[in-house]
């Protein structure tokens, strides 16, 4: 009974990263009540992964098969070990020409190199997930990637858009310095790049910069407004929001991020429910008119 305790909480030190309750969870868009619960840390990389694979126009099965992957070599951690010299999200070997260390640690350009890889396996798209995943990594456990499916599909339709208000977190900060709209701007720019300014030109709350003396509250918000994604993907501007929504969430802790509008509906950290709840006075036609930007107000 020691034994199975013992080997219990090591599987949930695992899956966790060690960081106690999950904390963030994403449910079915279905209604079908499926739901995959994790860890902020999860989260963050979860989204990095998710938004560098729309910014290169990859469809949200190229995603899946990301996050399934990440699932099964790390946890979702960015983990500084592994067999032999395997480091990072997917577990990538320096000495077999995945870049240098201190790259490999980079979940953006991990996931990079990880999608420069998959879209060079022949019908990617139409391969059993654990097939194309096995073509990229070349694993010792081919099989391994298949029971990783069913939650890396439900993230990935929660972080690229497609299924609204599913991603929730409870938004502890976590022991980082807030560092405010010009911190979350920083962020979107990496893991979504340049084009994430450059398209949506994202701006402080009322278009005026802290400079040009906007109030206090202003000084805390960052209003970002979607477009359409022009993509191979041909993401609509509604999952654009929701992708950009869900980010925002899946990195409150880390950027310390107070609430997040869009849709007419908004999250609000430490709300114990984790809900995204309808703004109030806000019917139909007050949600479309809030869906052309997401509104995201930090702790400083």
């Amino acid at each position: 009974m020691v034994l199975c305790a013992v080997a219990g909480y090591l599987v949930i030190q695992y899956v966790t990263g060690g960081a106690g309750a999950p904390g963030c969870k994403v449910v079915s868009g279905k209604g079908d009540g499926t739901e995959y619960e994790f860890t902020p840390e999860q989260a963050v990389n979860a989204a990095t992964i998710t938004a560098v694979g729309t910014g290169r126009g990859l469809p949200e099965r190229a995603v899946a098969i990301a996050l399934a992957t990440s699932l099964q070599e790390s946890g979702l951690r960015n983990i500084t070990h592994g067999d032999r010299d395997s480091l990072g999200l997917f577990q990538q070997r320096p000495s077999q020409g995945w870049g240098t260390a201190k790259q490999i640690m980079d979940p953006s350009y991990a996931a990079g190199k990880f999608y420069e890889h998959l879209v060079k396996v022949s019908g990617y798209m139409e391969l059993p997930l654990t097939v194309a995943a096995q073509r990229v990594q070349r694993s010792g456990y081919p099989e391994a990637y298949a029971k990783h499916e069913p939650d890396a599909t439900l993230l990935a339709a929660a972080l690229t858009g497609t299924s609204p208000a599913t991603l929730t977190c409870d938004g502890r900060p976590a022991a980082t310095v807030a560092a405010g709209p010009a911190g979350v701007r920083d962020a979107l720019v990496k893991d979504f790049g340049r084009d994430a300014l450059d398209t949506t030109a994202d701006e402080v709350a009322k278009g005026a910069p802290s400079s040009a003396g906007a109030t206090t509250a202003d000084e805390r918000t960052l209003v970002v407004p979607v477009t359409a994604d022009g993509s191979a993907a041909k993401r609509t501007a509604r999952q654009r929001g929701w992708q950009l929504a869900h980010w925002a969430v899946a990195n409150a802790s880390t950027l310390h991020i107070q609430s997040v509008d869009y849709a007419g509906r908004r999250w609000t950290a430490g709300n114990t429910q984790s809900e995204w709840r309808a703004v109030d006075g806000e019917g139909a036609g007050g949600a479309e008119k809030t869906a052309g930007s997401v509104r995201i107000v930090t702790a400083q």
